[in-house]
This record gives C-alpha cells, structure tokens and sequence, in this order.
C-alpha cells in the first residue's frame, strides 16, 4: 500500500485532481466526508461540539448547524482549536477505518487521503508521499467569485484562515500546478498517477 496525502487551498482545484486519481485508480478517503459522518445525528461527536459549544449549534431535527457553527468559530482561533480538538481525533479515526478496509480488499492499494487542512494538522505525518494542488492566489480569489459567487472579502479571508502557499509547499513532494486548462491538469494527474505507480512498486 502506497499512503498518500493530497491538499491544497481553497479553490485549488484538488477536487478535480482526486476524481482524476480516482478514475486512475486510486483509493480516495476524503476528509470532508469524514467530518461530515462523525457528526451525524446521534453520534458521539455531535454530542460533544453541542456540549462545547451549546444547543443553538444544532437544528430543529438534531442535525449540525454548520453555518452557525461556523459563525461562533471562524473568528477565533480559541474556539476554533477547541472545535478541532474534538472533530479532529474523530475524522482522523474515521479515516484510518476506511483505510484498513481498502487495505483489506487491495494490499496494493494506492490510497488517496483528500486533507485540505494538511499543511495545518499533520503535515507529512504517516504520508509515503504528499501531493500539493497549487494556484497563485489571485487565480484562487477569481476561481470562487466567478464559479461559487462569493464575495472577494470572503475568500481572501478564508484563504487567511487557512495555511500559507509558502507553508502548504513546504510539505509537498509532488506539486500539481492547476493554473492552466482542463487538458493541462489531465495531462499531469496522469504523470503523477505514474509516479505513484512507481513509488508503490519499489
């Protein structure tokens, strides 16, 4: 088995690029699944952030408010370490489940974990190989305005709350550039897809 780990920043594109490895071949565990799952209704996790952080943080039907918990969060970095000392152990335990048992069904696997808070939690902990999904900045702010209609102010201040270019780079042993065409980002998934072919052969 071949762990790799996969990030980049908002509007990046790593999306694309692990829908690619996966058409490839790979096996994609995403984070963004896995914290969605430990917080379903009735879960342990759930009972904790509504503990943490109080009954308006849930829905008339007991599901997660994420917009409100967002808002009670995103401006403070207490809050926000305190919300990821809970989700984070939970979606990390969750991940290594799914992993054993991709593992189980294909020894050979080349699993893909999708972590767009890599360069902030982890780092390369535990990864045979880490894959950055990379765009200039000004690339990224222009991506979500046009694509998911944000406003600027609201992506540059979610690009700050995440991890730097600089930091994200500083763990990548493989780097996707995604500033060009479709084409161009086939072109290199599939390079990269060799290149993991060939690491976990070795």
């Amino acid at each position: 088995m071949l762990r790799v780990g996969l990030t980049g920043g908002i509007g990046s594109g790593k999306s694309e690029v692990a829908r690619r490895l996966a058409e490839h071949g790979a096996v994609l565990i995403d984070a963004d699944v896995a914290a969605r799952e430990v917080v379903v209704p009735g879960s342990p996790g759930l009972a904790q952030i509504a503990e943490a952080f109080g009954p308006e943080v849930l829905r008339k039907d007991g599901s997660l408010n994420r917009e409100r918990l967002g808002e009670i969060v995103f401006g403070d970095p207490g809050l926000r370490a305190k919300l990821n000392a809970i989700v984070h152990p939970l979606v990390r335990e969750w991940m290594q489940e799914a992993e054993r048992a991709a593992v189980q069904t294909d020894g050979d696997a080349i699993v893909v974990h999708d972590v767009p808070l890599l360069a902030e939690s982890r780092g390369k902990a535990g990864f045979d190989a880490v894959i950055v999904v990379d765009v200039p900045p000004e690339l990224q702010v222009e991506r979500l305005v046009r694509l998911r209609g944000m406003a600027a102010e609201q992506v540059r201040a979610r690009m700050a709350a995440q991890a730097s270019r600089e930091q994200r780079l500083a763990v990548a042993d493989i780097v996707i550039d995604n500033s060009g065409s479709l084409d161009d980002l086939d072109c290199r998934v599939a390079e990269v897809w060799s290149d993991l072919e060939r690491r976990a052969a070795s």
